[in-house]
């Protein structure tokens, strides 16, 4: 799997996709952009993911995008984690051998 798929933090809430493809465009291909969106409010969330042509072109976003303003704020860029399984569910009971 390669690492091209980068998380971007803290965002100004007036930015758009259009705005966030053409920043990371000057480090390369990009293949995606997504703004997370608040599913009650249809606002934006404030971070978003971008997805690039490869794994160097991740890593010369990273170091040119990390920590840089965009739209008034100070940019968080790092290579975006797998989604953890929040799962409803879970849990397991398990316990230990209560005596009747």
């Amino acid at each position: 799997m390669a690492n091209n798929k980068l998380y971007i933090g803290n965002m100004s809430y007036d930015t758009n996709e259009t705005e966030l493809e053409s920043a990371f465009a000057a480090f390369g291909n990009v293949q995606s952009v997504a703004i997370v969106m608040d599913r009650d409010t249809g606002r934006p969330r404030g971070f978003g993911f971008v997805e690039m042509g490869s794994a160097e072109e991740a890593q010369a976003a990273i170091d040119g995008m990390n920590n840089q303003d965009l739209g008034g704020r100070t940019l968080t860029v790092n290579v975006a984690r797998p989604r953890e399984d929040r799962g409803g569910g879970g849990g397991g009971g398990g316990g230990g051998g209560g005596r009747w």
